[in-house]
């Protein structure tokens, strides 16, 4: 991740654009807690910024460094360290290859040991969205959106930039929203399946063989607001438990995936009405499993599906989510009792899953889940 400095994390001198002594040293707000949060990711943390003239008798060396390590020794205080320092000296008119936005102070990360187009540039020019273009880089425009439409409109690397927003809270989302998916493909003698899941929300299919088990899926994406996408091919022929078992079992690692760190999260979620039925749902990802069930059904099948299997499926997920699950129901209406049930376990997904991206805690007071 390739963060410019002046006009992104401090903010730039309107009058010679040099931050050349303390008094001028503004941070940009919630700049700090942004990088922090973002310092918590798969990155390399890379600041890079052009430096007029630096070294030379219109911006001596005497008066960048002590404004320059008082930015660095700040965010340090935090936990934040910038893992490369890339500062170009050039005038403009030097043409320099090193200058922003060419490419040459980033030749280290031009090669395969580096996915660029994983990556992103943070900015508040245009030329930092050129920059990403020609690394073949993602780009964040620090501008409000009607601005950066402007400074982009008609140039040929506008489409490199995937958000324009001045709030370092939304650039922060965006970016660790990366670390909400997950992808778990399990193939076994008996099934054939691939679940994506997005915390965040995103897309959702569902396609299981069994229309009322997708119909009971489908309430996840609906009432926890995630993106899901499940594709599995069972042999049905034989029955439906293989199929809702390893469903079970790879919806549960995805999900487990998607947590990561589980820094931010609630961690805890619970219960809904439905018609004529209660449902009650206790979460809590504290990354040990137990299981309770108290679901009395009186119809062996509901549509398509064995009603005992419900259990199962709810049990298989819990181990493989690290979680405890209890979960407790009554109805009349065999039907809405299950909905319920669904419901009731996606909006305690939507309640534990949801976190602060500006909260680095982990919700425990042993310090590890």
């Amino acid at each position: 991740m390739i963060v410019d400095r002046d006009g992104t994390i401090i903010v730039e001198s309107p009058v010679d654009y040099q931050i050349d002594s303390l008094e001028k040293l503004e941070f940009v707000p919630r700049a700090i807690s942004a990088l922090r949060s973002l310092a918590e990711l798969d990155f390399e943390l890379v600041m890079a910024s052009n430096q007029d003239g630096l070294g030379t008798a219109s911006f001596p060396e005497d008066t960048f460094w002590p404004a320059h390590n008082k930015m660095l020794a700040t965010v340090r205080g935090e936990g934040v360290e910038f893992d490369d320092q890339l500062i170009d000296r050039s005038f403009p008119e030097d043409n320099a290859p090193s200058r922003k936005p060419r490419t040459g102070m980033f030749g280290r990360y031009m090669s395969d040991e580096y996915d660029l187009s994983q990556s992103f540039v943070i900015g508040d020019r245009a030329t930092d969205v050129e920059l990403a273009y020609n690394l073949g880089a993602k780009a964040i425009l620090m501008q409000p959106s009607e601005v950066g439409r402007q400074m982009l409109e008609g140039k040929h690397y506008a489409d490199a930039c995937v958000l324009a927003t001045a709030d370092w809270a939304e650039i922060t989302e965006y970016v660790r929203r990366t670390e909400r998916r997950a992808v778990v493909e399990r193939t076994t003698r008996e099934t054939d399946i691939r679940i994506e899941v997005d915390l965040d929300g995103g897309e959702s299919q569902i396609l299981t063989g069994l229309h009322f088990f997708d119909h009971m899926l489908d309430q996840l994406p609906h009432h926890a607001g995630i993106g899901l996408q499940v594709m599995c091919k069972g042999e049905l022929a034989v029955d439906e438990h293989h199929t809702m078992e390893d469903v079970a079992i790879a919806l549960g690692e995805a999900i487990y995936a998607a947590l990561g760190s589980k820094r931010g999260i609630d961690r805890y979620g619970f219960v809904l009405p439905m018609d004529e039925c209660r449902a009650m749902v206790l979460l809590d990802f504290g990354g040990r499993a137990d299981f309770v069930w108290d679901v009395p059904f009186t119809r062996e099948r509901v549509g398509d599906v064995p009603t005992e299997m419900f259990k199962h499926f709810f049990k298989s997920m819990c181990v493989a989510m690290r979680c405890n699950l209890h979960i407790e129901a009554r109805g009349e209406n065999n039907h809405h009792l299950i909905e319920g049930v669904f419901k009731a376990f996606a909006r305690a997904l939507k309640m534990a899953i949801r976190r602060d991206v500006f909260s680095y805690d982990l919700p425990s007071s042993k310090g590890v889940l």
